[in-house]
């Protein structure tokens, strides 16, 4: 295949999944599973008819694509949001996916007859909950939830990878080297996790310092600087026996809540490439699997699917739990939100290079897992919210606007909304009488059902939900002026 037709055949595939991704919106569909469905169109057993069976270099590209996802993931969690669920969700990702390994692999013994080793190393594959898939549910959907739930859901979803990659690795191993023992992965455990976040939250401080200290004279080197420390801090982790997922995750956190220069346009950036690295993964993932071997494990599939939706992720939620503020309905909620994407289809591929004799029916099992909860617990997520009573009454509209058109005074500008309260102050006064304090910029207005172009003399009135350019260190001011 010559150069210019693989690249006719990528960009085909891309703008049809762009297509795709906005479908989904409309029909409820999750974006992913329709991008895995055009990668198995157009693969070996569709009419596509690309064959493609390298499992290393899907392997390669998936890895990637999760690196850059969990960052952009990292970027966008507010840690004012996941402090109060941090070190819930912590227990929740790591004791979550331990139980539900542990349950899969008893049902996987007893039904599949696997040996317990192998059935453990299932379950580790898919235990763990989908950044990539969670992340784009929870904020294409019309999902709100109470009592900090996103955030716990969010905060588990890109957490949770650490503990997965590290036992479908070890269990990989020690099938392979039966001179091995359970017993020895539990130091290397905790050394991953240690070196991994101390890793991340340093090297999260540099980005920063980084970025700032920089002074690029071209503001489009800033995405290949920032580009470049997501690598250096993935491989430099790894290489030292960290984890590298963990340290990339958590050094998006610490960037996102730091000020740093271009900030906005960086998100912007990493937004969308997060989105094309999901793509990318889905596609290539869609390709590496033939449908016509998934037909002969139907019957299994459905059959552990519904274990691990109905009973090991319940189990594992409601026990990690068990100690929380968290009614049942919010626990429901939270094992309900536990979707499987592409990262276990990621990790099926490390045992089926390894060449372990069952790793063939581990991965096409992990597909049709991964088919079958994105399409139930995906498309429901929103009906399963307002069923349970978990989802919160919907705050009104938010300003879509060109970012591109708000200048940013500083590296602490930030956008912020706010709404004219009835009895403000501010009500009927023109906002060059408002005091606003320096570095307080009224961007646009939202009334009713108009958006306003504001002037000094725009009177304000009550309901008015008006878009500020302000300061970090003037927001307190700004919401008492606007009471």
């Amino acid at each position: 295949m010559s150069l210019e037709l693989m690249l006719l055949i990528a960009a085909l595939l891309l703008i049809l999944s762009i297509i795709a991704g906005k479908a989904s919106l409309r029909f409820g569909v999750p974006a992913p599973l329709l991008f895995l469905l055009i990668g198995m169109l157009a693969g070996s057993d569709g009419p596509g008819g690309i064959a493609f069976d390298d499992a290393w270099l899907a392997q390669s590209v998936g890895v990637l694509a999760l690196v850059l996802i969990l960052f952009s993931g990292g970027l966008y969690t507010d840690l004012q949001m996941i402090r109060p669920v941090l070190w819930t969700g912590l227990i929740l990702a790591n004791l979550g996916v331990v139980i539900s390994a542990l349950l899969v692999a008893v049902v996987a013994h007893l039904l599949l007859h696997f040996s317990l080793l192998e059935g453990f190393l299932l379950g580790a594959i898919i235990s763990s909950t989908d950044a990539a898939a969670v992340f784009a549910v929870m904020r294409t959907r019309d999902v709100n939830l109470r009592d900090n739930l996103e955030g716990l859901i969010e905060l588990e979803s890109g957490s949770n990878d650490p503990i997965a990659v590290f036992l479908t690795i070890g269990l990989t191993m020690v099938l392979a080297d039966p001179s091995r023992s359970l017993a020895s992965l539990a130091p290397l455990f905790v050394l991953q996790m240690t070196i991994g976040g101390v890793a991340g939250y340093a090297l999260g401080r540099i980005m920063a310092i980084a970025i700032n200290r920089a002074r690029l004279q071209l503001e489009g080197l800033y995405p290949a600087l920032m580009l470049g420390l997501v690598l250096l801090t993935y491989g430099g982790t790894a290489l030292i026996n960290g984890s590298g997922f963990l340290a990339v995750y958590l050094a998006g956190i610490v960037l996102g809540n730091c000020d740093f220069a271009h900030k906005r346009s960086l998100l912007r950036f990493y937004d969308g490439l997060a989105w094309l690295m999901q793509i990318a993964m889905f596609l290539v993932l869609g390709l590496l699997v033939y449908p016509s071997r998934l037909v002969p494990l139907i019957g299994e599939g459905l059959l552990m699917s519904a274990f691990l939706i109905f009973v090991a992720r319940p189990v594992a939620v409601f026990v990690s739990l068990a100690f929380t503020r968290y009614d049942w309905r919010a626990k429901a909620m939270v094992s309900w939100a536990g979707l499987r994407g592409a990262a276990p289809i990621v990790l099926a591929t490390f045992p089926l290079l390894a060449g372990l004799d069952r790793a063939g029916v581990m991965f096409n099992l992990v597909f049709f897992i991964v088919l079958t909860s994105v399409l139930i617990q995906g498309t429901t997520i929103a009906r399963v919210a307002r069923w349970l009573g978990v989802q919160q009454s919907q705050p009104p509209a938010t300003f879509r606007y060109p970012q591109e058109f708000i200048p940013q005074v500083s590296a602490s500008s930030q956008l912020v909304e706010l709404t004219v309260a009835p009895g403000s102050p501010a009500c009927g006064r023109a906002i060059m009488e408002l005091g606003l304090p320096r570095g307080a910029l009224v961007v646009l207005i939202h009334r009713n059902t108009d958006t306003l172009v504001p002037g000094g003399t725009t009177i304000l009135e009550p309901g008015d939900r008006v878009l500020l350019l302000t300061e970090r260190s003037a927001l307190n001011e700004v919401r008492r002026v606007l009471g």
